[in-house]
């Protein structure tokens, strides 16, 4: 202790040496304050706007007068010497306090410059990525205050401007439904099935503006209001009659447009909950939900209000949804102006680190009421009710129970879901009588990451109806489902509508094989044959810009009696076939402003498959599709 004194005394010692204070009343030997002639005031240019002179002038020296500008948008002062890294536009914050001698205050702190830095002392060259960088407004890879990494107002209101382009060209061949005379491009062929082939080509243009007061993205935002505009040009050539309408005289192709403002809410905070941020918020307009953690039952845009927010440190997250759903586009999938006459009611609540850290369970119900109505798609085809059996107007009133978990234990990647759906339907045109609803679906699926390359294997499972002429519909239906399992996108089964007298076997994107006749358009409908599905699959990261996704799903229907009184035909087996799919995402500047995404898959007939669409006798070949995505985001 005495020597730990010891040398705190000598530091004050040497301390007191080195301070000089003048005595009372002295001169200072600061310099005389002299204020800068209106030349020295302006700055020298454009880039001298961004980059203040105050501090290249003499200790002590009054910084420059600050001139009068526009509250919003003048150039930051931000003072300092240098520019704010990327594009940062012009601050709307003016300087409160001017004329300090020894310091400028900087009140936007979200433009601070920050110097400039060759690192590898090449000069910047386009083709290398630097750190730091000042940006430019038509670059939105660094900061921008375009995408919302400056403020526009003030220190905490923000935009988003996103202008996307996705351009999809598609080729497949799915069974394509003839008859001997009034729709066939073959005159006096006996085969119920013509030519599969089809190419389809979508281009979609949407423009997005984003308004938001929030503070960073720990902190929920205090209020919202964002609008997308959504554009559609799309194109498909067929090679069989009735395909692009029901009257053949309209021939083998069909070109359409569509737009629409898809997107359009306000969000309100209405209160913190806790001192970790907790929050309820509320949400209102045509807005985007996926109610679980891979879309089974329920990913959509739609008009609706929405209570959701978070507790216990966002450890626990919940959403109250109401939706009154407008009608969509035939060949588009957007929205449109009209009522559909259907309701959607989902709660949901998620718990994260259930258990096991890193492992979320959430617990879920969904009620869908969809009213009697009748509908002509914009192609002219009848889609409600189904047109099949007898096509009367009827009700269907579900509730769905669901428990689903996603996350990982230990290096283990694990997803489940099940789902029970209860209530009713006035009048299944298939079962041509009222049903009560009694139908389940369950789902797994585990992977395991080896350094570069994921593994995956999977089930999928929704119940059959296996008496069509009963009062119990058991066969699983959903709402608008959009799943990412077992292949997503990529798959054959996911990916195409199978056609079958009417209604489809399966939907586009979709799993179910529920013969509706259309998964946006018509109703739910219960009485179906149900699915098992058995996947294997590995992923591997080639690069990090190139993934290569691969996927083999054996199918089978769960019962047959559905299909064998739909189509008139005995001993159908339960085998549909094998799909096999490889797929390839290649993002060049690793994020997702470009996005090429390519696909080739095929669906091999088994029995099952090869006896509902039999040519007379003669095989069923393998059907085929191949598709490219190109994304472009700013």
């Amino acid at each position: 202790m005495k020597g730990f004194a010891k040398c705190w005394g000598i530091a004050v010692v040497f301390g007191a040496l080195s301070i000089s204070v003048p005595p009372l009343g002295a001169q200072t030997p600061y310099p005389a304050l002299k204020l800068p002639t209106e030349e020295e005031s302006q700055p020298r240019d454009a880039q001298e706007a961004i980059r203040p002179r105050w501090l290249e002038r003499e200790f002590g020296t009054p910084p420059p007068a600050v001139a009068e500008e526009s509250p919003i948008f003048h150039q930051p002062d931000s003072g300092l010497n240098d520019a704010p890294l990327g594009f940062s536009g012009r601050t709307s914050v003016v300087p409160s306090i001017h004329g300090n001698a020894d310091y400028e205050p900087v009140e936007d702190r979200w433009r601070i410059g920050y110097p400039e830095w060759d690192r590898y002392d090449k000069g910047q060259p386009i083709v290398d990525d630097y750190p730091f960088e000042i940006g430019k407004k038509i670059n939105p890879y660094n900061q921008n205050v375009l995408k919302g990494d400056y403020p526009i107002i003030g220190n905490d209101i923000f935009m988003v401007f996103t202008a996307t382009s996705l351009t999809l060209l598609e080729g497949r061949q799915i069974p394509t439904a003839t008859t001997p005379f009034e729709s066939t491009a073959r005159p006096f062929t006996t085969d119920f099935f013509g030519r599969p082939n089809q190419f389809i080509a979508q281009q979609f243009e949407f423009i997005s503006l984003d308004f938001f007061r929030g503070d960073a993205s720990f902190k929920p935002n205090d209020w919202r209001i964002k609008v997308t505009g959504a554009f559609n040009q799309n194109y498909l050539r067929a090679e069989e009659l009735a395909v692009v309408s029901p009257d053949v005289r309209r021939g083998l192709d069909r070109s359409r447009s569509w737009s629409i403002p898809q997107e359009w809410f306000a969000e309100y905070k209405i209160a913190d909950i806790s001192n970790e941020y907790d929050f309820v918020s509320v949400r209102a307009g045509s807005q985007p939900f996926t109610s679980d953690f891979r879309g089974f039952i329920f990913s959509d845009i739609n008009r609706g209000v929405r209570l959701f927010g978070t507790a216990n440190g966002n450890r626990d997250q919940f959403n109250l949804v109401y939706f009154d759903n407008t009608e969509k586009d035939t060949n588009t999938g957007l929205n449109t102006f009209n009522d559909r006459g259907q309701n959607v009611l989902i709660a949901n609540y998620y718990r994260q680190d259930f258990i096991f850290p890193g492992y979320t369970v959430q617990a879920s119900v969904h009620y869908n009421n969809d009213s009697p109505s009748i509908l002509y798609d914009k192609n002219g085809f009848l889609v409600r009710p189904d047109p099949v059996g007898v096509a009367k107007p009827h009700r269907v009133e579900t509730a769905y129970l669901g428990l689903a978990s996603d996350g990982h234990i230990d290096r283990y990647n694990i997803t489940s879901a099940f789902y029970w759906a209860l209530g009713r339907d006035s009048h299944n045109p298939i079962a041509n009588r009222a049903q009560d609803i009694s139908a389940q679906m369950a789902a797994l699926e585990v992977s395991y990451d080896r350094d570069w390359i994921r593994f995956r294997a999977s089930g999928f499972w929704s119940s059959g109806d296996g008496d069509v002429n009963n009062r119990h519909a058991t066969g699983f239906d959903t709402i608008l489902d959009n799943p990412i399992f077992a292949g997503g996108e990529f798959s054959y089964w996911q990916r195409q509508n199978v056609p079958l007298f009417g209604v489809n076997l399966t939907q586009r994107g979709s799993l179910v094989p529920d013969l509706r006749s259309s998964k946006t358009q018509g109703q739910a409908n219960f009485v179906n044959p149900g699915l098992l599905i058995l996947n294997a699959g590995f992923d591997l990261d080639l690069t990090p810009k190139l993934r290569m996704i691969n996927n083999v799903n054996f199918l089978l229907f769960d019962k047959t009696n559905v299909l064998e009184t739909f189509v008139f035909q005995g001993a159908i087996d339960r085998e549909i076939g094998t799909d096999v799919s490889m797929g390839f995402e290649y993002r060049p500047f690793l994020n997702n402003n470009v996005i090429f995404v390519a696909g080739l898959n095929g669906l091999i007939p088994a029995s099952g498959f090869k006896q509902i669409y039999d040519k007379f006798n003669t095989d069923v070949d393998t059907l085929m599709s191949g598709f490219v995505e190109m994304t472009f985001t700013y």
